[in-house]
């Protein structure tokens, strides 16, 4: 697919790519230096069973100007001023072209989809973006962990996950939706998170690789410091891709601030400009 159609994505997504903002207003709890900027390399806090307390407003780091200029050029000047991941642009972005690990039908599907990429685009009609697309999105998203489940609330769309950490298990028949069911669980620092259950219509990038009802997602919540946290996911979908792959993502808090509402469908002007064949 051209980069002047990923560059159309681009734009489609921009408006939602407002800056969160409270003005005025500093984070609580956030550890700060003599001159009161916060020092977001002071250690991770931790909750009182000992584990990390991974609340707060978190955001994918961008890639680095250069990648990010050849994976789409001229992105580095018209697309916001939000970053763009790599992995949102293009999940396969460490791969090969010939080393993605699609199936025949699921490589063939692809295809198509890129033949026709403004006209099936969720992003482009303002669907849900889904898993792990929304993940990596350029906005920012908070977390709030509580005793028995973690939040996660996503400025795109005003949208917000829901991971049980009480123990229940992910359900056996579960009603495909777009950002699926999750579970998570301790293991020594890092929290996993594993979901199912999602429907076939969402993206896995901005690149048109998609999923069908049988991925399983397994994220990894790992934070280094106060304001840096890795987040490994592995995806694993026998029958789009011949095998599980994993990426990483780093991710930085955003102190001072906070979401805004935003929803893709408010005043939107564009699909009357797509391009159809």
């Amino acid at each position: 697919m051209g980069n002047r159609r990923i560059s159309l994505l681009i734009a489609l997504a921009a408006p939602a790519l407002a800056s969160a903002q409270w003005l005025n207003h500093p984070t609580p709890g956030i550890p700060r230096t003599a001159d009161g900027k916060p020092n977001l390399s002071a250690s991770a806090p931790r909750v009182a069973n000992g584990k990390p307390d991974l609340s707060g407003l978190w955001q994918t780091n961008s890639a680095p100007a250069a990648l990010l200029e050849r994976l789409v050029p001229g992105a580095t000047n018209g697309a916001g001023e939000e970053p763009l991941s790599q992995y949102f642009i293009n999940i396969f972005s460490d791969f090969k072209p010939e080393e993605e690990p699609f199936l025949p039908a699921a490589a063939e599907l692809f295809r198509q989809r890129a033949r026709n990429f403004s006209n099936v685009s969720p992003i482009s009609h303002c669907l849900p973006e889904g898993m792990p697309m929304l993940e990596m999105a350029p906005a920012p998203y908070k977390i709030v962990q509580t005793a028995g489940a973690i939040f996660m609330l996503y400025e795109r769309d005003t949208t917000y996950r829901q991971v049980y950490t009480d123990g229940r298990k992910l359900p056996d028949d579960p009603q495909p939706s777009w950002l699926g069911y999750s579970v998570g669980k301790w293991d020594g620092d890092s929290l996993v998170v594993d979901s199912i259950g999602f429907n076939d219509r969402g993206w896995l990038d901005a690149r048109a690789h998609t999923h069908s009802e049988a991925l399983h997602l397994t994220e990894r919540f790992h934070r280094l410091d106060f304001g840096h946290m890795d987040v490994q996911l592995t995806i694993d979908d026998p029958k789009t891709y011949t095998r599980p792959f994993t990426i990483k993502l780093q991710q930085s808090l955003l102190p001072d601030t906070d979401l805004l509402e935003s929803f893709c469908a408010e005043n939107e002007k564009d699909v009357s400009h797509i391009e159809r064949k």
